[in-house]
């Protein structure tokens, strides 16, 4: 992880019990004398991570739908340290997030931690009416801002106004084809870590698991757009989950005369994944 972020370490329990009391219904000690919480459990995931926002972010209200994707908290405050090594320390600092989701989470978080100011956008209006509920709680509606993305074709068009200017685009980019290869691939993770619920521990809706033609075709429109808006936006960037995606966003992006690229790796545990950014000036 980011040097930054204070999640390097293992959770502590008890002062996340103290912050968040719901957490408590969800915390056991296990074999090895440890506090912990059932991971394959949404809703005691969906508690632990509301405790580190209560905790750590001072965001005190973040209720959303059990069936939206809850974001594991270390993992997305890793994105927001690595764009601010990308942007430098600037007194002020707009930020585009692509798909922000019902859970606006990339826009509380950067905001939280280096005070950003932030547009949010979806293809799902429901997610951003849940999102504005969420933003007004937590009294930040004069640094986050909420756009509807009309065509679910279009990424950047139809988002990015004239007179916008963001220091960079962040997106996190659904990564399967269809709903069964979402499904397929959350009995594959059950099975290996021999559990019996048919429950995604991460939970998620169409819009955020899966888009037609998968990350592959996501990415690459993404990348094309961003030519469209070179001289509104200084970085663009994104997650890339597989690997394999890398090698032709490289060649794809080569195409476009993008002016520099870079990939920064990130793992939580066993995971590892990436961020591809690009700039054209």
């Amino acid at each position: 992880m980011h040097h930054n972020n204070l999640h390097n370490g293992s959770y502590d329990i008890d002062l996340l019990c103290k912050h968040y009391k719901k957490l408590e219904t969800f915390v056991f000690t296990n074999k090895y004398g440890t506090k912990t919480i059932k991971f394959s459990n949404s809703k005691a995931v969906k508690a632990l991570n509301t405790a580190l926002l209560v905790t750590y972010y001072n965001i005190l209200n973040w209720e959303f739908p059990d069936e939206n994707l809850c974001p594991p908290i270390p993992s997305r405050v890793d994105y927001i340290h690595h764009l601010e090594d990308l942007i430098g320390q600037k007194q002020k600092v707009s930020v585009l997030d692509i798909g922000t989701g019902a859970t606006c989470i990339y826009p509380l978080l950067g905001n939280s931690v280096y005070k950003w100011s932030f547009v949010g956008t979806d293809i799902d209006d429901l997610s951003l009416e849940i999102a504005s509920e969420i933003i007004k709680k937590n009294k930040l509606e004069s640094f986050i801002n909420l756009r509807l993305q009309k065509d679910k074709n279009q990424i950047l068009k139809g988002i990015i106004k004239e007179g916008d200017f963001f220091d960079a685009v962040m997106c996190n980019p659904p990564f399967y084809k269809t709903e069964e290869e979402a499904i397929e691939a959350n009995s594959r993770k059950q099975r290996n870590l021999k559990i019996s619920s048919n429950e995604r521990n991460f939970s998620g809706n169409s819009n955020e698991l899966w888009y037609v033609g998968g990350e592959k075709a996501f990415l690459h429109n993404y990348l094309y757009e961003s030519s469209l808006f070179k001289e509104q936006c200084t970085w663009f960037t994104s997650l890339v989950s597989k690997k394999e995606n890398v090698k032709s966003m490289y060649k794809s992006l080569k195409k476009l005369k993008v002016k520099t690229i870079k990939t920064i790796e990130m793992s939580q545990g066993n995971k590892i994944t990436r961020i591809v950014a690009w700039r054209f000036s």
